[in-house]
């Protein structure tokens, strides 16, 4: 899916409430090309930026309120030593959102080099000789 990038952004998205999806929240969630950034509150601003390459995984939960009103929820579980999962919670274009981050950071793994592989089973590597 080709996405047209504005001003550096792929996304910018908002926390919405769950009563009709209206966005009356202090959380914003910025999507780049190589960093996802939330920024928190009103009076005290809180933002926490996590490169794209630290995204391992990602899951999307989505309830019936959340279909109803066109929302979802997206978790990436990263390497991240300060939040090893970020949570985007209900918003708007979530199916896309969680692909375009998949998708991504697994580009930004590659252009980095720091692709890493899982060895299921290799703890018993010793017995096998």
């Amino acid at each position: 899916m080709e996405r047209e990038i504005k001003n550096n952004i792929a996304f910018k998205e908002r926390k919405r409430l769950m009563l009709f999806g209206l966005p009356f929240t202090f959380t914003l969630y910025n999507i780049q090309e190589d960093k996802l950034t939330i920024q928190e509150g009103f009076i005290n601003r809180e933002i926490n930026d996590c490169y794209l390459y630290k995204i391992q995984d990602t899951t999307l939960n989505k309830s019936l309120f959340e279909r109803v009103f066109g929302l979802g929820t997206i978790i990436c579980h990263t390497g991240d030593v300060t939040h090893p999962t970020l949570v985007l919670k209900h918003i708007k274009n979530s199916d896309a959102i969680k692909e375009y981050l998949f998708e991504t950071s697994e580009q930004s793994r590659l252009k980095r080099r720091t692709v890493n592989m899982q060895n299921i089973g290799a703890e018993n590597l010793d017995e096998v000789e």
